[in-house]
């Protein structure tokens, strides 16, 4: 199945994902409160992201997503860091991956050996629903980081009140 072929393959380049990803956030104008995040932390972030996503989709876990994006958005809450770049930043991240899907999905089809057209439709269509449930699993994790976000800020607010 193209599908886990797809998933296997980004986990495997989660090195060179996670290193453009890391070089788009330092460079972008709506990033720029990420240069107080220590890189090994960004870097270890991003990284778990994609070298997990097989596991995320596979078998949704959302309590384990649920956790894992409070926490990071409560995190980046006490560093200071603004929710419009934190959401701008897990965007940039999902356009890597979709790019990524994109252009390995579509030559993994092209040099598929059965050449046959009804084929390389049933493998458009798996490389569109891995898109729909990428698209599902950061939708999840926004919400997720935005929550953790608020209860950072919402604690921050009432010890600053005491």
């Amino acid at each position: 199945m193209l599908q886990a072929r797809l998933i296997e393959l980004i986990e495997r380049h989660a090195d060179g994902l996670t290193a453009k990803a890391l070089r788009d956030l330092a460079t972008n104008a709506h990033t720029r409160s990420f240069h107080r995040i220590p890189h090994d932390e960004l870097e270890a972030r991003v990284f778990a992201t994609y070298h997990n996503l097989g596991k995320w989709i596979a078998s949704p876990d959302h309590d384990a997503v649920r956790e894992d994006y409070e926490s990071w958005g409560a995190k980046r809450a006490r560093q200071g860091i603004p929710l419009s770049e934190i959401v701008y930043a897990l965007n940039l991240v999902k356009h890597h991956l979709r790019e990524f899907v994109r252009d390995h999905g579509l030559v993994e089809s092209s040099t598929d050996r059965s050449g046959s057209a009804e084929l390389i439709g049933v493998h458009l269509v798996s490389i569109q629903e891995l898109n729909y449930m990428v698209g599902e699993f950061f939708d999840r994790a926004m919400y997720h980081l935005a929550r953790g976000y608020e209860a950072a800020t919402k604690a921050g607010e009432r010890s600053a009140s005491v």
